[in-house]
C-alpha cells in the first residue's frame, strides 16, 4: 500500500507525522509523495492562524484530487470536524488524541511488526515529549484543540532515545508547551530533570530544545545547555515588545523581564542562537505600541525572528477585543519586522566567520557537497568527502553565500559550541 503523509504547523505535528510514517513503514507500507497517487493520504493539519486554516483546506482538496482516500487529523480538523467531514474525498477525521492509531485504522495493513525508524531519510529525530497547554493566551485557540498539558513518562522518553540512537545523531525535544513538561507527573519532574536524565542515561550526540518561555529558562537549565551535547539554540516567543499589548495578550512577563532573561542567557552562553516569535496587528496595537515593539526587538541580540500577522481565532478573547488593526497596516508592519529579522540573521551569520562549528549533515546537494544545520541553528554548505547524511562533522566557517554559510571540514577539530 502506498501512503502519503502531509504535515502543516509546529514541530509537535512534525514529530507526530514522523512516528506515523515509521509505524506505516514497519507495517509494510510505502511512504510516497502525493504526485505518486497514493492509496491513502494522511493530512496533519494546523489552526494556529487563519492562513493555517486556509492551507489545511487547500491541502485536503489537493489530496482529494489525487484520487487518494484522505484521512485528516490535527488542530484544524479537531476544531472543524463537521465541515471537514463534508469535504470531497475525506474518508475519516481522526481526533488529535487518537492520531497515533491511524496506521492501525488503515484497511489491509498488517500489524505485529516492530516500530522501525531506521529507513527514514530525515536527519533529525523529532521527539514529542509533551502535548496540550494550560495557558490562556488571549489570541490562541490551540489549547481548545489539544487539551490540557500531558507529559510522556521519563522512562518512555529514554527508551525511545535508546531505540533511535544508532540511527540519529540529533533529537529535537518538542511539545505544545514544552516548558510545562512533567508538572502532571507524580512525583513531579521538570524539563531540567528530563534533560539531565537524557545526558546521563543516553549517548545521543546532540539534543535540541524546542520553544521555551523566558520564565522557564532558569539557572539549572542554563547549566545543562552549556553541555557540549546540548545545542546552544533557544527559541523564546516574545509576541510583542510593548507591555500594554503583552497584557492584552495575557502573557506572563514584561519586556524588561524578557530583556533581562536574554541578557542572562548570553552572559552564561556567549554566542548562543536566540530566536523569537512576534505578532503584529494585535487589537489595540496603535502606532505608538508598534514603535515600542519594533524598538524593543531592535535592541535584542536575536539570531532570527518569526513574524506573524495577528489572526483572529473564533472563540478567543482577542477576537472580541476592540480597536482592530486593518489588514493593510498589519501587512506594512510585517514587512518592517521581517526586514529587521533578516538584518538580525545576517549579523548573526557574519559573526560566525572563522569559527569552527558542529554540522549535522542533512542533504547531499551534489557528489560531495552537503547542506546541514549547526548546533546554533544555521544552514551551512560544505564540500565533504567520505561522509553520509546524519553524520556530525566539524567545519570552519569561511564565508556567506545566498543566505547560507560556507564551511570547510576540519578533521579532528575541536568544535566551539555556539
Amino acid at each position: 500500500m502506498k501512503v502519503a503523509v502531509l504535515t502543516l504547523g509546529c514541530k509537535a505535528n512534525q514529530s507526530e507525522s514522523f512516528v506515523i510514517e515509521a509505524n506505516l513503514r514497519s507495517r509494510g507500507c510505502e511512504i510516497v509523495d502525493l504526485v505518486e497517487q497514493p492509496d491513502y493520504c494522511i493530512i496533519n493539519t494546523c489552526s494556529v492562524t487563519s492562513k493555517s486554516d486556509y492551507q489545511s483546506r487547500q491541502l485536503i482538496r489537493r489530496a482529494s484530487k489525487s484520487g487518494s482516500r484522505v484521512i485528516v487529523t490535527g488542530c484544524y480538523s479537531e476544531l472543524n470536524k463537521g465541515f471537514v467531514r463534508t469535504m470531497d474525498g475525506v474518508a475519516d477525521v481522526v481526533d488529535v488524541s487518537n492520531k497515533h492509531n491511524i496506521p492501525d485504522m488503515l484497511a489491509h495493513v498488517s500489524s505485529g511488526f516492530p516500530l522501525n525508524y531506521y529507513s527514514s531519510t530525515k536527519s533529525r529525530f523529532f521527539l514529542k515529549i509533551q502535548d496540550g497547554c494550560n495557558s490562556s493566551c488571549s489570541y490562541c485557540v490551540i489549547p481548545k484543540a489539544r487539551g490540557r498539558s500531558r507529559s510522556i513518562p521519563l522512562e518512555e522518553i529514554i527508551e525511545q532515545i535508546h531505540a533511535i540512537s544508532n540511527s540519529y545523531n540529533e533529537i529535537v525535544l518538542t511539545g505544545i508547551h514544552l516548558g510545562a513538561y512533567g508538572y502532571d507527573i507524580i512525583p513531579k519532574v521538570t524539563l531540567t530533570d528530563m534533560l539531565l536524565t537524557i545526558l546521563l542515561k543516553t549517548e545521543i550526540r546532540r539534543v535540541r530544545l524546542g520553544s521555551l518561555e523566558i520564565s522557564e529558562i532558569d539557572e539549572e537549565m542554563l547549566d545543562l545547555i552549556q553541555d557540549n551535547r546540548v545545542c546552544s539554540h533557544l527559541h523564546i516567543p516574545l509576541q510583542s515588545g510593548d507591555d500594554r499589548i503583552l497584557g492584552l495578550m495575557n502573557r506572563n512577563y514584561t519586556t524588561q523581564e524578557f530583556f533581562d532573561g536574554v541578557k542572562r542567557i548570553l552572559e552564561r552562553i556567549p554566542g548562543a542562537a536566540i530566536g523569537t516569535d512576534v505578532i503584529t496587528g494585535f487589537p489595540g496595537e496603535g502606532e505608538p505600541e508598534f514603535k515600542n515593539s519594533f524598538s524593543f526587538l531592535e535592541s535584542l541580540p536575536l539570531s532570527y525572528m518569526h513574524v506573524f500577522p495577528y489572526s483572529a481565532r473564533p472563540g478567543t478573547a482577542a477576537a472580541e477585543m476592540p480597536n482592530f488593526v486593518d489588514s493593510a497596516t498589519t501587512k506594512e508592519r510585517c514587512i518592517l519586522l521581517r526586514e529587521l529579522g533578516m538584518r538580525k540573521k545576517r549579523e548573526f551569520m557574519e559573526a560566525q566567520l572563522g569559527r569552527t562549528l558542529d554540522l549535522l549533515l542533512e542533504e547531499k546537494a551534489s557528489d560531495s557537497t552537503f547542506v546541514g544545520t549547526t548546533g546554533n541553528y544555521l544552514k551551512v554548505r560544505a564540500l565533504i568527502t567520505g561522509a553520509c547524511p546524519k553524520d556530525i562533522v566539524p567545519v570552519r566557517i569561511a564565508g556567506l553565500q545566498n543566505d547560507m554559510l560556507v564551511g570547510h571540514p576540519i578533521p579532528d577539530a575541536q568544535v566551539t559550541v555556539y
